[in-house]
């Protein structure tokens, strides 16, 4: 709030300068037929004076109309009411300073209409004059005053969207790291049971992952070559449970510091570890492929297919992955092939279409 004081303060008195500027102007252009004896010092001294006079008039009726009346509760009839009787009074505000001030005090004048006929306080030409003086400014404060606001407006719902953007991408991280996390320890727990050899090293795998999973997830985007890292070190984990797996990784990275979200590409491998391969009957097999050419990342996971899949095993996890990527990179491309004995999924993202989140 305080921020968007300052700033609407800041428009405002730019506005003002900018207005005087363009008032001075135009009534110094005007003083050179209605005062053609005087020099232009002169003139232009008094333009500078006059308009500081209206200024006088002209702001309190600006925050008058913009602040002051909202802020009291009439019904509709009498804000009107209120309305156009603050306007006849700057009118009368704004002829009283150029009929009693301006012209005796700055030009040393009685004030006349078309430098000819003498004008009272009160003539129809210069009271429409005033009125339309100061319409004109009411009408550029308050388009200034509008502008403003839509475009804080904006502004607003830009946060509101990336906070709550935010907050699904977290809820959605959420819901893989448990999932994996379980998993995992179910894993190890089975390996304990038996005396493995290998579970310190699942243990110690699994600290590297989770040490991942907690501090490089939890920002916006990494390097794709600390993301591919954890996909090994997850790899690595699963290799040691399943030691008939065959697992090929393929990768071809030529700018390994290009930022993706965490946690995207994992959930991949997860799936086909957890649905494609952890029940297989036979010889199972996941193939990895990774290439990054020019910004364009071209990620393909095909793995073994078990026999009697659960219904719906893969839906809940692919959701997930989709509803991220429609988040954060709104033009890739997914495709699922499901053949009789394994899943081909297909991801491409073009990090020239997207922007950081």
């Amino acid at each position: 709030m305080k921020s968007d004081s300052q700033s609407k303060w800041r428009i405002h008195l730019l506005f003002w300068i900018l207005y005087y500027i363009l008032e001075v102007y135009l009534d110094f252009y005007w003083s050179r037929y209605q005062f053609p004896d005087l020099k232009w010092t002169i003139r232009l001294q008094n333009t500078l004076m006059l308009e500081l006079g209206y200024l006088l008039v002209k702001i309190p009726l600006a925050y008058s109309l913009l602040y002051v009346y909202e802020k009291i509760y009439f019904k509709e009839i009498f804000k009107y009411i209120l309305y156009i009787s603050t306007i006849i009074t700057a009118v009368f505000a704004h002829r009283f300073v150029t009929h009693y001030i301006i012209y005796p005090s700055i030009y040393g004048v009685s004030e006349t209409v078309d430098g000819q006929q003498p004008s009272g306080l009160i003539n129809g030409y210069v009271v429409f004059n005033s009125f339309m003086d100061l319409i004109f400014m009411v009408g550029l404060i308050f388009g200034v005053e509008i502008t403003r606001q839509k475009n804080l407006l904006k502004n607003q719902i830009a946060q509101l969207k990336a906070e709550k953007l935010d907050q699904e991408l977290s809820m959605l991280k959420a819901q893989i790291n448990p999932h994996f996390l379980f998993n995992t320890l179910n894993n190890i727990y089975g390996m304990a049971l038996k005396k493995a050899d290998e579970t310190p090293d699942v243990i110690l795998q699994l600290s590297k992952v989770m040490r991942y999973n907690i501090y490089e997830a939890a920002e916006k985007s990494i390097s794709i070559a600390k993301d591919l890292e954890n996909i090994k070190d997850f790899i690595q984990i699963q290799k040691i449970r399943h030691r008939q797996l065959a697992v090929n990784f393929l990768e071809s990275i030529d700018n390994p510091s290009q930022e993706i979200s965490p946690l995207i590409l994992i959930q991949f491998v997860e799936n086909a570890f957890k649905h494609g391969v952890s029940e297989s009957l036979g010889e199972a097999f996941i193939t990895v492929d990774i290439r990054l050419q020019n910004g364009i990342l071209t990620y393909s996971i095909e793995n073994s297919k078990q026999e009697k899949p659960h219904e719906h095993s893969t839906k809940i996890g692919l959701k997930n992955i989709r509803r991220q990527l429609e988040l954060l990179y709104p033009n890739h491309t997914l495709s699922v092939e499901d053949k009789n004995n394994r899943y081909i999924i297909t991801l491409t993202i073009d990090f020239h279409d997207t922007t950081s989140h």
